[in-house]
């Protein structure tokens, strides 16, 4: 998650018609101040499959840098502007938000690319460059893919600046949903329980010690602590054995051609065959891949992957996102979940996603349990 130059969703929804614009100062307090810190761009660039990953990328498909234009989007510390360098680009903006630009500069010219990569600090709506280029290269991606919003400043950069021919690094992504078993649900649901308790014994505390009865705030405590332990999702790297079905694809992206309508609401429905018996899924999880593999015009010599997938090694610092089910469900193989997915951008912060998850048991025998809804925020 690169810090993005994002000041293209309030101009790209804008032009759509459909969203508010987007307070720049407000938007900047909220999510580009983070990534100005080098702690943050550290924790990403110590993430091995994410490196490892981009690195390949460019140096297996030298063809798409070598002598070319590059726009890196978000740069943050400048790592893929460098490379894009080192892999033989005639010129290389790098574009960045925040004031790690500055820390950039220095690695630019302490790495001896100052003459071919040039850092400009500012938003991807703001920006002007001096010409069209023919590469754009940006790690873009937030939890889940799409929360952050920071494809909206990749595509803004697209439509602005990419050569007819050009390419996106990465080229396409995908997000996956699949059944787990997972203790976190009990765990939380516990936490629910105490909190609950706790302020139980507080509204009765309250009414014999100081005669207030404050009884009539317990739906609002109620709904406020279920939200956060029982309704929003929980970061977690799960390990592949906790994955009960064959996970499906609910959403599918051709970089060059996406546009921001397409992922600002983000709607399926899936079916995910259960493949253990006598088990629970206590959740569904999410992940993304992402690839580079060029264009149909331009492919790459070398198709490369970044899979944030539960891995036994530990994935990225992406991890998974895990939905909680309340209540679980009860399976046996070859039974499957059927699952209706809906994924929209919060109102109060176009950053953060709403969704919505209505799922149904249908055992192997044919029968179909009663249709579950809950709802998930994404903060």
């Amino acid at each position: 998650m690169a810090s993005t130059p994002n000041g293209a969703a309030a101009a790209s929804s804008a032009a759509a018609g459909a969203a508010p614009p987007v307070d720049k100062e407000v938007d900047f307090a909220n999510y580009f101040c983070t990534y100005a810190y080098l702690y943050h761009q550290k924790e990403m660039l110590c993430d091995r499959v994410r490196m490892d990953a981009y690195h390949s990328a460019v140096f297996r498909n030298p063809h798409h840098f070598r002598g070319k234009v590059v726009l890196d989007v978000g740069t943050g510390s400048g790592i893929l502007a460098i490379w894009s360098a080192q892999a033989g680009a005639r010129k290389v903006y790098a574009v960045e938000a925040t004031n790690v630009a500055e820390h950039a500069r220095e690695l630019v010219r302490a790495n001896g690319v100052a003459d071919i990569v040039e850092v400009i600090q500012g938003t991807m709506e703001d920006i002007v460059l001096p010409e069209k280029v023919d590469v754009i290269i940006s790690e873009w991606m937030g939890y889940y893919l799409l929360r952050e919003s920071m494809f909206d400043s990749v595509i803004c950069a697209r439509d602005r600046w990419l050569n007819p021919g050009g390419v996106m690094y990465p080229s396409h992504a995908r997000m996956w949903l699949a059944p787990i078993q997972s203790g976190l649900g009990d765990k939380k649901m516990e936490d629910f329980d105490i909190a609950m308790n706790d302020w139980n014994s507080f509204v009765e505390d309250t009414q014999s010690y100081y005669g207030v009865n404050m009884n009539t705030l317990t739906k609002a405590y109620r709904a406020e602590h279920e939200k956060f332990y029982l309704k929003s999702s929980i970061w977690n790297n799960l390990h592949p054995n906790q994955v009960l079905g064959q996970p499906a694809v609910i959403k599918e992206m051709d970089c060059l051609t996406a546009t921001i309508e397409e992922i600002r609401e983000v709607r399926a429905q899936v079916s995910l065959p259960i493949n253990r018996d006598r088990t629970r899924v206590a959740a569904l999880a999410g992940w993304f891949d992402v690839h580079f593999r060029g264009s149909k015009q331009n492919p790459a010599a070398e198709e490369v992957e970044l899979n944030t997938a539960p891995d036994e090694n530990g994935g990225t610092h992406w991890g998974q996102q895990v939905f909680l089910l309340t209540p679980s469900l009860r399976v046996n193989e070859g039974d499957n979940v059927n699952v209706s997915f809906s994924m929209v951008r919060s109102k109060e912060n176009h950053r953060l996603m709403d969704m919505e998850f209505t799922y149904e048991l249908q055992e192997s025998s044919g029968k179909k349990l009663p249709a579950i809804s809950t709802k998930i925020f994404l903060e």
